[in-house]
């Protein structure tokens, strides 16, 4: 298939200051010199953030990674998850249409595509809302036929069910993501046979629908924070936002005040500060006293300072795991020195890995306390020795 840039292009483009730090953060996950490696991510945010991939977008991640804008366009081209003219403003849909998918009727769900929303591939419907292709195997050949939308899949479909959809859709509300006739996963449709003590217990859909469901996530970002902004599912969740918010949250098994804190990315923490400390607030600037959206609280919040004590910061990028993205978000919530780190425990810890948005269990997974032990124990010297041979 020949893919090249629309002929229509903006006449610029730049990250949202959210979806810059969090494109920072994804870059900082790589070391010295491999920064390209973040290039699909980054292209795949700047599409969420406009709706299409264009040639200012492409040149612009180019830049960030250092890269020759060709380098980039080649990356942008191969990949059918990139979109490199306009789309559908509320959906695109990408129905499978290899074997699986085919013999099980994906050729009935085009065919529903073509009426309901344009004759062509790639063709916005008459009010802007709505685009679709068929696109090679998505790999949900066990509950075929399917299609992906945004970034979720909607499996076991049936013409009927996507005409259902592609309504809702309009309509503003968004269908629950995953099997559409119920499956848990790739089970048997006919249901288990074997193996069936795992139905008890279990959540309501697997664990990806769940996460969908619980957090109101829906099928396309629409900024940068770990926890989507307003979306269908997430208005129906925000308090005070309309007369069905009550009920609303009730119906989906989420407790009022989670329904609070998934709408808003802002929970409300109590912490005790001690005595001549200032401590922020989770995800609070302590120099400007902006509040940052944050994820729900686990274990215990670290005592923060207000500032760095006097001889400046410690370079926090000094222990393994930690970026300049990682560094900056810890100074954000307080933490400045390596006896600070140092002092955490398993409470702490837990906390850390719950709140660093973008970055949750690195704390643990990265040993940062171990480090930072050293480091405060048996100076910095000692502590690059061992670095060598990750011996903490």
């Amino acid at each position: 298939m020949l893919r090249r840039l629309h002929k229509d292009q903006p006449a610029s483009f730049a990250f949202t200051p959210a979806n810059l730090a969090w494109a920072e953060g994804q870059i900082s996950k790589y070391p010295e010199g491999r920064q390209a490696s973040a290039i699909i991510p980054l292209l795949f945010r700047a599409q969420e953030q406009e709706g299409w991939l264009t040639r200012p977008a492409i040149q612009y991640v180019a830049d960030m990674l250092g890269l020759a804008h060709i380098r980039a366009l080649e990356v942008a081209t191969f990949y059918f998850m990139f979109q490199l003219q306009p789309v559908g403003t509320v959906a695109h849909i990408q129905i499978c249409g290899t074997t699986s998918c085919m013999i099980c009727g994906a050729e009935d769900l085009i065919a529903v595509c073509k009426e309901l929303i344009s004759a062509h591939p790639h063709t916005p419907s008459a009010d802007g809302k709505f685009s679709w292709e068929e696109v090679e195997c998505l790999g949900a050949c066990a509950n075929a036929p399917m299609a992906q939308i945004g970034k979720d899949y909607y499996e076991d479909l049936s013409p009927a069910r996507l005409r259902e959809m592609i309504a809702k859709f309009s309509a503003g509300d968004v269908p629950t993501p995953g099997s559409q006739i119920g499956r848990f996963s790739s089970e048997p449709a006919s249901g288990l046979t074997a193996l069936t003590q795992y139905e008890s217990g279990r959540t309501q859909y697997n664990a990806s629908v769940q996460l969908a469901v619980d957090i109101g996530d829906t099928v396309k970002r629409i900024d940068g924070t770990e926890v989507p902004l307003l979306t269908p599912w997430r208005q129906s969740l925000a308090p005070a936002a309309n007369a069905e918010t009550a009920p609303t949250a009730a119906a989906k098994g989420i407790a009022p005040e989670k329904a609070e804190a998934l709408a808003t990315g802002r929970p409300e923490v109590k912490v005790e500060a001690p005595a001549g400390v200032a401590v922020a607030a989770p995800g609070q600037n302590t120099a400007t006293g902006d509040v940052a959206p944050a994820a729900e609280v686990a274990g215990s919040r670290p005592v923060a300072l207000a500032a760095p004590r006097e001889g400046g910061a410690d370079k926090l990028q000094t222990i393994e795991g930690i970026g300049p993205a990682l560094e900056k978000l810890c100074q954000e919530l307080g933490i400045f020195h390596f006896d600070q780190i140092a002092a955490w425990g398993p409470a702490e810890i837990a906390w850390m890995d719950s709140n660093l948005r973008g970055f949750r269990g690195r704390v643990s997974r990265d040993k940062w306390v171990a480090q930072a032990k050293i480091i405060v124990t048996e100076g910095m010297e000692a502590f690059l020795v061992r670095a060598k041979t990750n011996d903490y």
